[in-house]
């Protein structure tokens, strides 16, 4: 990981810089038209910090279609999605529409504002899921972890309810953050649809029970779940997505004595 680095607009005229506001590829048309778009959002600077890296500069994460960075505003630290100049999307307008939706449910970091090239969202200072369940030790390591994913499920089975799928949770590392009080943040909803039938719940216990590295892991930390019985209520879920099938799903987990 590199050093944290906090960059003024000033500075973020430097081609050095600026390449992150116009990944993957720096155009000081570009650079001038999007601190313009800064300013208007309220960001007094971008501070370089995480796990991730472009351009041998730290980021938050790094997708198809944008960049993910800190911002420091008036109020604080907030996260930063930017448009990729290359992204298969002109604006970041239909994201917006899907995050504020969520958001409504009370899910997914806060909108703060948008422009065309930029979300402005919540800071969630956390850790993504498969690195959090790792890290949990000790006694009640395994009711903690469980009192994760039964939140987890929850939030998935609202989106379901309001038919609003989020699309890429069945492949999920990048899209759950754990913060330090131990709630769980569904995050990137850049390929969200109020069109297609939601199956949030149905994706994320595939991703976090049956066909990833981390089912494999969830199963060490919080006992064997029945593959089969799993299968049965998914289905009969499918079918009917009732409070009634939803906790057969929690039932069959192993997330109802909580």
């Amino acid at each position: 990981m590199q050093p944290i680095q906090q960059v003024t607009l000033k500075q973020l005229c430097n081609e050095k810089y600026a390449s992150i506001l116009c990944y993957p590829k720096y155009s000081a048309l570009e650079t001038t038209k999007r601190i313009k778009q800064l300013k208007q959002l309220g960001v007094k600077a971008i501070v370089f910090m995480g796990e991730k890296t472009a351009f041998n500069l730290s980021v938050l994460g790094k997708g198809y279609v944008g960049i993910v960075v800190a911002a420091k505003t008036k109020t604080g630290l907030a996260a930063l999605k930017i448009r990729r100049i290359d992204a298969d999307r002109k604006e970041m307008e239909h994201e917006a529409e899907m995050l504020a939706e969520a958001n409504r449910l009370g899910i997914g970091p806060h909108l703060m504002d948008r422009r065309v090239d930029f979300l402005l969202m919540e800071f969630i200072n956390g850790s993504l899921l498969p690195q959090w369940i790792k890290s949990i030790k000790g006694k009640g390591a395994a009711n903690r972890i469980r009192n994760v994913l039964r939140d987890i499920l929850e939030q998935c089975f609202r989106l379901d309810q309001a038919g609003l799928d989020h699309g890429e949770l069945s492949r999920a590392p990048k899209h759950i953050i754990v913060d330090a009080h131990d709630k769980p943040h569904i995050v990137d909803f850049e390929t969200a649809s109020t069109i297609r039938r939601a199956s949030n719940v149905t994706s994320v216990c595939q991703y976090l029970f049956m066909k990833s590295q981390l089912a494999r892991i969830v199963r060490l930390r919080v006992g064997e779940i029945n593959q089969e019985a799993l299968v049965a209520a998914l289905r009969d879920y499918k079918h009917q997505p009732t409070t009634q099938s939803f906790d057969k799903i929690l039932k069959t987990c192993v997330l109802t004595q909580l």
